[in-house]
């Protein structure tokens, strides 16, 4: 089977400006201060970083991209690197601390293409957070990043890594997550490398309790957030022993997926199968992307998958694998057995399992019915890996429906028919169409309002609430003039297809009049009389109709108290 890289976490630097006990990477702590990093001699310049981004765009031009360091705000070059990767295609995922997002780098962020930020934050508790990553005050700093991206519309991810001193924290940071209002929480497990090679780190038992804690968590949090477990290719078999038909057992792709689906680039070029290996696979300045993906041995050994010791002769080796950067990080081999792994082979028999349903990880997208560009544009909202499998999935339910053509709505209606995969698909089928309701609360840009305080008095307030509606709706927190003119363009959409359904071409008087037949609520009638009264007489100002329409909207919410200050002022 051929290999595609879906994802790849490309170190851009080893500037920081925390000190975190068990980086991975060597870093510098010496930039504290936004794109103030020029990049050193043995770091990747920007313009060799293009090249690069060009070549994985012949590759896989859908591919999520994981930007991260040392501290990734520290590159000068940061948001031009972003822009062009999303550009071609690519999902852009920062990866960082946070503390050096307010609301104007959040800002330019979202304008250079990034999709989502994840956050590193490792406990509820300010002090023991300071001390992993290595400063004081970086907890409370780390909060007021996620409130920045969350006021300027930046989905967030919210990244622990489990130690010690928080393993009992972990459904409390989960739940401070889901209120944060974060598509995902991942938990991360410590591969001991680099500065953390000489931390202990919790036991194997507490290990396997931490995934059956993400499993159940998982379960909990359905359809609202995503609760993954990272650098633990054996979360899959305890979902198989919590429950052999759960969507992430049938769906998600198997194992380990260093040097298969998944690489790390560092800042110096090399490709390594993971950010936890340091072997190198070639290095970008002397060789593309490409040819290092497809000829590296040491990838291609990871493909092959000949597992040693127990991860060889285990039941679950197709669907685990162990975690190769901890065979290597103790044995020196990657494909030795994972000793952090505390199951012994033989409990479900010795026989190997083999999955009859089918693996939709990574599908091969392919069309057999026509899509409008419409949808195919909502398509590409999906991240590479899971783009097949919507594709499979709405064309089936299409055919079921006998459409021979694909639209949005169809793809919205096939999302609310695919409740049995809801699990598995989130959080990727929330890109097709309408997300589950926010309900925090909803502020507004200053472009926003001004262009709403230029609309006539009578209609402001409920323009005010559909978009807040609308925005809760889609889970944003923030209005912003892009969202405005979104929401504007389908609400003239769908006056049109009420129109076309009258019988009419175009929005005229008589519309009225045959809605009028349509409908018996007085309340409506009262409504669609003034409308019409305005209409006709539309050429001068109307006191009187203003002043029904002012009364009949008075009821009607008005927006955040903070918008409204602004909107006064």
């Amino acid at each position: 089977m051929k290999s595609i890289p879906h994802v790849i976490s490309w170190n851009l630097t080893k500037g920081c400006n925390l000190l975190c006990t068990h980086c991975y990477l060597p870093t510098n702590n010496t930039q504290t201060t936004l794109n103030q990093n020029i990049p050193s001699s043995d770091e990747l310049d920007t313009d060799a970083a293009y090249k690069i981004i060009d070549d994985i765009a012949e590759i896989n031009p859908n591919i999520i991209l994981i930007l991260t360091g040392g501290e990734p705000l520290l590159r000068r070059d940061i948001f031009d690197l972003s822009r062009h990767a999303s550009g071609k295609g690519m999902m852009v995922l920062l990866g960082t601390n946070a503390c050096l997002i307010n609301d104007d780098v959040a800002k330019r962020l979202r304008d250079s293409g990034v999709s989502g930020i994840g956050i590193s934050f490792d406990s509820m508790r300010p002090d023991v957070h300071d001390s992993i990553r290595g400063l004081k005050g970086s907890w409370e700093k780390a909060i007021e990043g996620m409130r920045a991206c969350k006021r300027n519309g930046l989905e967030i991810q919210i990244q622990t890594t489990v130690f010690k001193k928080n393993y009992d924290e972990i459904p409390d940071v989960v739940a401070f997550a889901n209120e944060m209002g974060a598509k995902v929480f991942n938990l991360f497990f410590l591969v001991c490398t680099g500065r953390g090679q000489d931390i202990t780190d919790i036991t194997s038992k507490q290990y396997e309790d931490a995934l059956k804690q993400i499993y159940k968590l998982n379960k909990q949090y359905e359809g609202t957030m995503l609760v993954s477990a990272k650098c633990a290719p054996h979360y899959r078999r305890i979902a198989y022993e919590m429950d052999p038909e759960s969507a992430l057992v049938k769906y998600y792709s198997g194992g380990c997926p260093a040097g298969t689906n998944y690489c790390r680039i560092t800042p110096e070029g090399n490709v390594t199968p993971c950010p936890y290996m340091d072997t190198s696979c070639g290095n970008l300045r002397e060789k593309s992307f490409g040819e290092i993906w497809r000829d590296s041995s040491i990838l291609q050994e990871l493909r092959e998958s000949n597992l040693k010791g127990r991860c060889g002769e285990c039941e679950f080796e197709s669907m685990c694998k162990g975690c190769r950067a901890r065979a290597y990080a103790t044995t020196g081999d990657q494909m030795a057995e994972d000793s952090w792994c505390e199951y012994e082979p033989g409990k479900y028999g010795g026989k190997k399992i083999m999955l009859k349903a089918e693996n939709t990880f990574g599908l091969e997208k392919g069309f057999e019915l026509s899509w409008s560009e419409d949808a195919k544009k909502r398509l590409n909202k999906v991240p590479s890996f899971g783009r097949g499998m919507v594709i499979k999935r709405v064309e089936q339910y299409a055919k079921e429906k006998g459409y021979s053509e694909i639209t949005p709505d169809i793809m919205k209606e096939a999302k609310e028919k695919m409740a049995v995969d809801k699990k598995m698909m989130f959080p990727f089928l929330s890109m097709m169409g309408k997300k589950k309701a926010n309900n925090g609360k909803i502020e507004w840009e200053t472009e926003a309002l001004e262009r709403v305080k230029n609309a006539p008095d009578f209609v402001r307030p409920g323009i005010y609430k559909l978009m807040e509606k609308r925005a809760k709706e889609r889970g944003y927190n923030v209005i912003t003039s892009e969202f405005l003119s979104e929401i504007r363009d389908e609400s003239m959409k769908f006056a049109s297809r009420r129109i076309k359904k009258l019988g009419l071409d175009e929005l005229r008087i008589e519309a009225f009049d045959i809605a009028k037949l349509k409908l018996k609520s007085k309340k409506k009638k009262e409504v669609i009389d003034n409308i019409k009264g305005f209409l006709n007489d539309r050429t001068g100002k109307n006191t009187e109709i203003i002043t029904k329409f002012k009364k009949y909207l008075s009821h009607e919410v008005k927006p955040s108290v903070d918008s409204q200050k602004n909107n006064d002022s």
